[in-house]
């Protein structure tokens, strides 16, 4: 079913093999205050046991994250973010041998994640700090660099913003790359992420995402992080816990639109999803022994 070209994705002495089907990064949020998931009171173990969950569902890459991107609460101290995230990323990392990205903007716990077994930095700043380009020089993991117009914490929805998004975050990108390069990143390191929702209106988010296929001509892999946005409640007049079916809509036009890492809340239902828009396109022989079975047919009554 996907449509991407082939990228390879070198993480920390890893070599992703990007392109050949649509890989899925499940999240695990390790904040009180998430957008869309925040869990307050939830300890270490229940979200290794999340992480283990989105494996078990299909989860090729586990972002983690020790801040949330809403914008009515304050920075997280980088200590305190470090508290959050460390002793999760050994966990998933060490004893569920995950792939693991860590979502920060501050080099300090990139480069604490990547110790503790993290191998890409999902960068939501668009590399405003150029510091986490030289951790991931020095220590060789993937860099995502999302392009957004606006500094960590800070809101911006102006409709005039952009003379034409779709050219500007085009640009951003191929600049912020080219830095990244010049401070000792190797290219094949960095993925590329046009940001949807930050600092753009959904309906600037929906012009961009209509043609995230030209970003093919920067040649690195896309991470498309479209779960539960805000431009899907924009359409559909649904909360965060509520915008599956969106997401999934979503999903199928960034997948053929030649995304090649998908950044998801709804893991399990994705790859339900993905696994039977391939089976109804593939024009090869169908499995004649494909047969459901006999305790699926029914939902089991409660006892």
């Amino acid at each position: 079913m996907s449509a991407a070209p082939r990228r390879e994705l070198h993480a920390a002495g890893r070599v992703l093999e990007l392109g050949e089907r649509p890989w899925l990064m499940g999240i695990v949020n390790a904040t009180p205050d998430s957008f869309s998931d925040g869990r307050p009171g939830e300890g270490l173990a229940e979200r290794v046991a999340r992480a283990r969950d989105l494996m078990a569902a299909g989860a090729d890459i586990i972002d983690i994250g020790g801040e949330s991107a809403i914008t009515n609460q304050p920075p997280v101290p980088a200590a305190e973010e470090l508290a959050r995230v460390v002793p999760l990323v050994e966990a998933v990392a060490g004893e569920l041998g995950a792939v693991v990205s860590i979502d920060t903007y501050k080099p300090e716990v990139a480069e604490a994640a990547i110790a503790a077994g993290a191998a890409i930095v999902n960068d939501v700043s668009g590399l405003r700090d150029p510091r986490m380009a030289d951790v991931c020089a020095r220590t060789g993991a993937a860099l995502v660099i999302m392009h957004t117009a606006a500094p960590p914490k800070v809101r911006r929805q102006e409709p005039d913003l952009y003379g034409d998004v779709r050219e500007q975050v085009e640009r951003f990108l191929g600049a912020r790359m080219d830095e990244a390069v010049q401070r000792g990143v190797a290219a094949p390191q960095i993925m590329l992420d046009p940001g949807p929702d930050f600092a753009k209106t959904p309906a600037q988010t929906i012009v961009l995402i209509r043609e995230v296929a030209r970003l093919h001509a920067l040649g690195r892999p896309l991470l498309m992080a479209l779960s539960r946005k805000d431009f899907i409640g924009a359409i559909t007049g649904q909360p965060p816990s509520r915008r599956l079916a969106g997401t999934l809509a979503a999903l199928d036009f960034a997948v053929r639109a030649g995304g090649h890492v998908f950044r998801l809340h709804d893991v399990a239902a994705a790859r339900d999803f993905l696994a039977v828009a391939a089976a109804l396109e593939d024009d090869g022989p169908v499995d004649g022994a494909l047969a459901l079975a006999d305790e699926l047919r029914h939902e089991p009554r409660p006892a």
